[in-house]
C-alpha cells in the first residue's frame, strides 16, 4: 500500500542555485514542520509529509491542507501562491499539488490515467508505445506487467508500476536540496545557512505524526550523510524481481528509505525459460567461458528446438582442466525481445561436477558459466 503523502510544491523557489530562494524555501520547511515534524524536503521548492496521522488530528485531509496553506501565507505575501495536494506516492502527490487536488485514497491510478504518456519523462519510452497506440497513462497501465518486461525493461516497468500505482515514486524524483534536510539532520548541523537546527518538539513520540521509531531515524540520518558525499545513486538497495536469468532477478536501485524502495517486477508472473529453484549463491558480473562436451569429446550444442544435441559429459572452465558432469537438468531455452534488432535467444542448463553445481548459458553456439550454486 502506498504513503498517503501531503506535497507542498513552490515553483518559485526552485533555483537551486540562488541562495535567496534557497532562504526561503527553507522558512517554508520550518512553516510545514510546526504543523508536522516529518518533513522532508524532496528538491529544490518541494518538500512532503505524511498526511494520515496529521489528517486524522486537524479532522481530515481537506483540514489539513487549508491548516498548512494557511501556515504558508503567514509567512507574508513575498512567498507567493504555493500548491498543496494530497495523494498515494510521492510521483501523483506532485501532480496533485500542481493542481491542488486531494485524491482520494486509492484514486491515485484513476487520478493518473488520462495523464499523457510524457508525465513519465522518459521521451524514448513515451515514443515507443505511441507508435503502438498508447497515449495515455491509464492505456499503459492496461498492458500485463509481464508483457512490458520483457519489450521495454525495467524502465518500462518502473513507469507502469507508477501507472498502475504499484509504486508511488520514480528514481530520480528527489534532489535533495543544499543546505535544506529533513528532522533527520542533527541539532549541531544546521541548515548550511549559519542558522542551527531547531531541535525537535519537547515529548514528541516517534511515529505520532506517522513517522518511525529512532533506531531508523539513525539509520537515516547515517545514510543521508553518506548519500550527501557520494551522492544519490552511490547508496543502493537491493531488491528481487521476477525474471529469466539469475542476474534479471536482483535488481539494485537507489536507496531513499524503505518504504519508499521501488517496487520491482512480480516474481509469481509466468516467466517462460526461467530456471527453477534453488537460486545460485554467486550470478558473475562477467561470465565465463566454458566448453561442454560428450562422451566422445563432441561439443554440445542446444538446437534450433531448444534441445541438447547429445547428453553432457565433461566441462570445462576458462580453460582448466575438464572435470565430469555427473548430473545435469534442462535446457530451458528463452527468447528476449524478438521483436527488435536487440532480439536475443539463449538457452540455460543446471550442471553438477563433484562437489560443484553451475548454471551454463548457451548462445550464439558457445557456453558461458552465468552462475553457481554454493
Amino acid at each position: 500500500m502506498l504513503e498517503r503523502l501531503l506535497v507542498v510544491c513552490c515553483p518559485e523557489l526552485s533555483r537551486e542555485e540562488h541562495a535567496v530562494s534557497r532562504r526561503a524555501f527553507l522558512r517554508v520547511v520550518r512553516a510545514v514542520e510546526d504543523v508536522c515534524p516529518w518533513v522532508t524536503p524532496i528538491r529544490p521548492g518541494v518538500c512532503a509529509l505524511p498526511a494520515r496521522g496529521p489528517a486524522r488530528y486537524f479532522g481530515g485531509e481537506a483540514a489539513l491542507v487549508d491548516v498548512v496553506a494557511g501556515t504558508i501565507r503567514s509567512l507574508g505575501a513575498g512567498y507567493g501562491t504555493a500548491g498543496i495536494g494530497i495523494a498515494d506516492g510521492l510521483f501523483a502527490g506532485l501532480l496533485a499539488a500542481r493542481t491542488g487536488v486531494v485524491v482520494p485514497k486509492g484514486g491515485t491510478a484513476a487520478f493518473l490515467a488520462p495523464l499523457p504518456l510524457d508525465t513519465l519523462g522518459n521521451a524514448d519510452l513515451a515514443n515507443a508505445l505511441a507508435r503502438l497506440g498508447i497515449d495515455t497513462l491509464g492505456a499503459f497501465a492496461a498492458l500485463p506487467a509481464r508483457h512490458v518486461f520483457g519489450r521495454f525493461g525495467t524502465e518500462g516497468v518502473a513507469g507502469h508500476d507508477i501507472a498502475t500505482a504499484r509504486s508511488g515514486e520514480l528514481p530520480g524524483l528527489r534532489v535533495h536540496p543544499p543546505g535544506v534536510r529533513s528532522r533527520l539532520r542533527t541539532p549541531a548541523e544546521g541548515d548550511g545557512l549559519g542558522t542551527p537546527a531547531p531541535p525537535a518538539p519537547e515529548g514528541a513520540q516517534p511515529g505520532f505524526w506517522g513517522g518511525t521509531d529512532d533506531a531508523e531515524v539513525r539509520v537515516r540520518r547515517a545514510v543521508d550523510r553518506v548519500v550527501e558525499r557520494v551522492g544519490d545513486s552511490g547508496v543502493v538497495t537491493t531488491g528481487i524481481r521476477g525474471g529469466r536469468g539469475p542476474a534479471d532477478q536482483v535488481r539494485f536501485a537507489p536507496w531513499d528509505g524503505p518504504e519508499r524502495s521501488p517496487r520491482l517486477p512480480s516474481t509469481t508472473e509466468p516467466w517462460p525459460g526461467r530456471l527453477p529453484p534453488p537460486a545460485p549463491t554467486v550470478v558473475h558480473a562477467d561470465p565465463l567461458p566454458a566448453t561442454v562436451v560428450d562422451a566422445r569429446g563432441e561439443h554440445v550444442a542446444v538446437s534450433g528446438r531448444g534441445l541438447l544435441t547429445t547428453p553432457p559429459d565433461r566441462l570445462s572452465i576458462a580453460g582448466q582442466p575438464w572435470a565430469t558432469i555427473t548430473q545435469w537438468a534442462g535446457p530451458w531455452p528463452a527468447e528476449e525481445r524478438w521483436w527488435s534488432d536487440s532480439r536475443r535467444r539463449v538457452a540455460r542448463m543446471q550442471v553438477v561436477t563433484g562437489d560443484h553445481a553451475y548454471v551454463l548459458l548457451a548462445e550464439h553456439a558457445s557456453w558461458w558459466l552465468e552462475a553457481t550454486y554454493d
